[in-house]
């Protein structure tokens, strides 16, 4: 009977004390929120920035400009166009590649 009794006011003592409504709600969503804010801040945004100054480096590269494509290959600009770029390498080699696949400017590399 102790036991019984112990335990309903266990009970109501809980029920008593919960939070009730929104407030519950908003308790229990506030980690997530917290969690998606850092997100946010510590990997899209830096990687949108980024993303943004590669798109603006592509738009500005002209002929004559020395670049380090993806592959690792360095090259001379010869002539460029939306989506194709054309290296000129060693001698007379030209190859053509995508314009998204040029990472740098050699002579920046070379610098640092």
């Amino acid at each position: 009977m102790f036991t019984l009794l112990f335990l309903a006011t266990n009970v109501y003592a809980q029920a008593a004390t919960a939070p009730k409504g929104a407030m519950g709600i908003l308790n229990m969503l506030m980690p997530f929120v917290l969690i998606i804010v850092i997100f946010y801040f510590l990997m899209i945004r830096p990687q949108q920035k980024q993303r943004k100054q590669h798109q603006q480096f592509l738009a500005g590269l002209k002929k004559g400009d020395e670049v380090l494509t993806s592959s690792g290959i360095v090259g001379t600009i010869y002539s460029v166009s939306d989506k194709l770029v054309t290296l000129e390498l060693e001698g007379d080699v030209k190859i053509k590649m995508l314009k998204g696949m040029i990472t740098a400017n050699a002579k920046d590399l070379v610098k640092e």
